[in-house]
């Protein structure tokens, strides 16, 4: 063997064995339905699959103890609790449907209220507060406590009545009237208490007052007047009734006043209502609380010129005629007077022995009054005959004010009764019938220059506006407010023009406010006490005459 075979042999020699075959020691492992988690092989079904947060579908079942576990996971950032929003379904959070029928909830729940125990939701024990022993024993709930408190009432009523026919068998019949069972107070001596000095002289003040109203009282009162001018005519004849010749109206539209220029004071209480003499303005008729009615001069001398007496109480109301030479008063003497203004007479007296609030003069029919009463009953008087002529009977409360409309063929009437009604003149059924539960009393009403509005202090602090056409609709937007007057009847007012309304309040100040806007145009501090009317002066465009419970009258420009 040559020396190059014997190196090919040991080098083919040095050359490892490898083999194809592949050898596995594992077993074989079925992993169908097996998923790999945290390098264990666990059921695919025991894994939790986390769905995407976008997605709308879930393409697997998911189970009941996923559906109903806690929730897990970050807050929500806008959620204090906690709780994300999507597991939200009450104010609270969360809560959970329970099959329970409502009379049972309801029963529970009030009992635990009131006894301060229930049963358990989960139907294992009650659930109890320790402060309610004696309920929790009796085990009693709301409705059943109800039907025990009856049972004992009817337990008593029959031990009652048993005690009764015990007794009333023990009675010897021939004693009726015998005592068998004395009252505990039944021994005790009577002492009459003894009145100190301060008592004695607050009874003999009571009895002395007593005393000298029934004296005024047993005195009917003499309807008399006195003249305070110089003469009862001038040197041309002429009554100073008459107005001056020189008067005409200053200008068409009207000025809001400034200034207070004049006081008439005469009157020892206050003033309820003043009127200016119709058409001219030259005189003011004032009503006392005093019991007189004061005649002023307002373009002359500025006194009073004429007081008519005639009561023993405060004056209500008074009204002109059209022509001014008579008035109505009416007053809390339970009486209307038809007054001669001239002469200071009482022409005739209606209605005695009934409390009227209001009187007024037909504006067509001079002989012809309507009367409002606290009998709810509107009367229609013929002046010339005294008679009642018609009786209007819907109300059911006093009767306030009375406002012709439509050329006095209709007239409306408000009351304590809050409700505003429409008449025709002379038939007595009411042709409208104005009432809201948001509605109060509307003790004064005036008419507007033009006869298309009428507006009434309503007791809520406002002044509300109404049509005088067949509607007699609420104008909702013609509203003033700002002023306090619940309480009291302050009478509001139209200037001359229209533009302006004006009213008193119970501060003693005037308030004005622009008919077209409804808004405060002014307000002036007139009176110390509550300034009950107001009036514009028909011709001067910028006057205006106040009266309040201080028992002055103030004149403005």
């Amino acid at each position: 063997m040559s020396p190059a075979e014997a190196g090919e042999e040991e080098a083919a020699a040095e050359v490892p064995f490898k083999s194809s075959v592949s050898v596995q020691a594992a077993p074989d492992v079925d992993t169908t339905g097996l998923a790999l988690v945290d390098s264990q092989a666990v059921p695919a079904g025991q894994t939790y699959q986390m769905p995407d947060v976008k997605a709308r579908q879930v393409f697997y079942n998911v189970p009941f103890e996923d559906m109903h576990a806690p929730a897990v996971g970050p807050a929500h950032p806008f959620n204090k609790d906690g709780l994300a929003a999507g597991m939200r379904n009450h104010r609270a959070g969360h809560v959970e449907d329970s099959h329970v029928h409502s009379f049972h909830f309801d029963d529970q729940y009030y009992t635990y209220h009131s006894f301060g125990h229930a049963m358990a939701p989960g139907g294992g024990g009650r659930v109890s507060d320790p402060r309610f022993l004696e309920e929790q024993q009796q085990g009693e709930s709301v409705y059943t406590v109800a039907d025990r408190s009856k049972r004992r009432k009817t337990a008593d009523k029959k031990a009652a009545a048993a005690k009764a026919a015990e007794e009333a068998a023990a009675v010897d019949p021939s004693e009726p009237w015998a005592i068998h069972h004395r009252q505990p107070w039944a021994d005790k001596e009577v002492k009459p208490a003894e009145l100190n000095d301060e008592q004695k002289a607050f009874l003999e003040q009571v009895a002395k007052d007593k005393a000298d109203a029934a004296e005024v009282a047993g005195d009917a009162p003499t309807d008399k007047s006195m003249f305070h001018g110089k003469n009862l005519k001038d040197y041309a004849g002429r009554s100073w009734l008459e107005a001056p010749k020189d008067l005409k109206s200053e200008n068409e539209h009207c000025f809001l006043p400034k200034r207070w220029v004049h006081t008439w004071s005469g009157h020892t209480k206050g003033v309820n209502a003043i009127r200016f003499f119709p058409k001219t303005g030259h005189l003011l008729l004032s009503a006392g609380l005093d019991g007189k009615i004061k005649m002023w001069d307002v373009n002359g001398s500025g006194k009073c010129m004429r007081t008519y007496m005639g009561f023993t109480k405060g004056v209500k109301d008074i009204n002109f005629s059209n022509d001014g030479r008579r008035f109505l008063s009416t007053s809390y003497d339970k009486v209307i007077k038809l007054w001669d203004t001239e002469t200071g007479q009482v022409i005739k007296t209606f209605g005695e022995g009934k409390m009227f609030y209001v009187a007024k003069f037909h504006p067509e029919q001079q002989n012809m009054m309507l009367a409002g009463c606290s009998d709810k009953k509107v009367y229609q008087w013929d002046l010339d005959s005294g008679d009642i002529i018609q009786e209007y009977d819907y109300h059911l409360a006093a009767v306030n004010t009375i406002t012709f409309v439509d050329e006095g063929r209709r007239f409306v009437t408000t009351s304590d009764d809050k409700t505003i009604r429409v008449w025709d003149l002379g038939v007595p059924v009411q042709i409208k019938y104005m009432a809201d539960p948001g509605m109060h009393s509307m003790p004064a009403v005036t008419l507007s220059p033009d006869q298309k509005w009428f507006v009434g202090t309503s007791l809520d602090n406002r002044i509300d506006t109404y049509s005088t056409k067949d509607r007699f609709r609420q104008n909702r937007k013609k509203s003033f407010k700002g002023h306090v007057i619940a309480g009291y009847a302050c009478r509001p007012n139209f200037s001359s023009d229209g533009r302006y309304v004006m009213s008193g309040d119970g501060e003693g100040k005037v308030w004005f406010w622009e008919w077209q806007n409804t808004k405060v145009a002014r307000t002036i501090k007139a009176h110390d006490k509550v300034c009950i009317d107001c009036e514009w002066h028909p011709l001067e465009s910028s006057k205006v005459a106040t009266a309040g419970w201080d028992g002055l009258i103030k004149y403005w420009d």
